[in-house]
């Protein structure tokens, strides 16, 4: 892990050990939070700013803080992140914090956070941390617009509603509109819908990375020349 490259940790953050899809962590926000492409993108912004300078401050701390009070001062440390998320949300975009209800502080107990500060940042340095921690939030935050835009589009026929709540009034009119109101599929609406999606997309990614292992390969099985793929289990970088 100390000598892993920056390629590879935004191979391994949007792709390769995506939070989501290969982690599965972070399943509360994903599935509950993500009905429209506002709370996505309000969540998954949050979420992101919090794992970021979680990462960077656990960089920075990682040689005066170990032993015991290692996994406290890491929570502590998302904790107050976490509140001051919080306020700010309070603070500007007050409606959407509310529409987000319990789930802003429950960030707090995101495992994506705590695992990055404990397996990555606590064992690298500041650039390679902050950078791990934006790829990490950007795949997170992709599958969980991905499922938002999907379940708002086929559970009550729009995308892009109610915008104004996070990026303005000048947002209001970003609503694209498929079908007529109160037209959609109430499952999508639902909490099931998003396992649905969810389930659908992990199918998806597993199907892609089977052709592209395929494709690395020779007729009698054998890896191409120039070609290398190491697999390692137990450990997620």
């Amino acid at each position: 892990m100390f000598g892993i490259s920056y390629k590879e940790i935004i191979n391994n953050g949007l792709w390769k050990n995506n939070a989501a899809l290969v982690q599965l962590l972070g399943l509360c926000p994903l599935l509950a939070v993500s009905s429209s492409v506002v709370k996505a993108t309000g969540i998954s912004l949050a979420t992101m700013l919090i794992l970021t300078f979680t990462n960077i401050i656990v960089s920075l701390m990682r040689n005066k803080v170990s032993g015991v009070i290692k996994i406290p001062s890491f929570v502590i440390i998302i904790a107050t992140l976490t509140t001051c998320t919080e306020l700010i949300m309070k603070a500007f975009t007050y409606e959407l914090y509310i529409l987000l209800g319990i789930f802003v502080p429950l960030i707090v107990t995101n495992g994506v956070i705590l695992g990055r500060a404990n397996d990555f940042a606590s064992k690298n340095n500041v650039l390679k941390s902050a950078l791990d921690g934006i790829m990490i939030g950007a795949g997170f935050s992709f599958v969980l617009l991905t499922i938002g835009a999907i379940r708002e589009i086929l559970g009550v026929g729009t995308i892009f509603s109610n915008m104004d709540l996070l990026f303005g009034s000048f947002a209001a009119s970003w609503t694209i509109r498929f079908f007529s109101e109160g037209y959609g599929f109430l499952i999508f609406v639902l909490p099931p819908g998003a396992f649905i999606i969810m389930g659908i997309l992990i199918a998806l990614k597993n199907v892609l990375n089977s052709k592209v292992a395929r494709h690395d390969k020779n007729e009698d099985g054998s890896l191409k020349k120039g070609v290398k793929r190491i697999r390692t289990t137990g450990t997620i970088t």
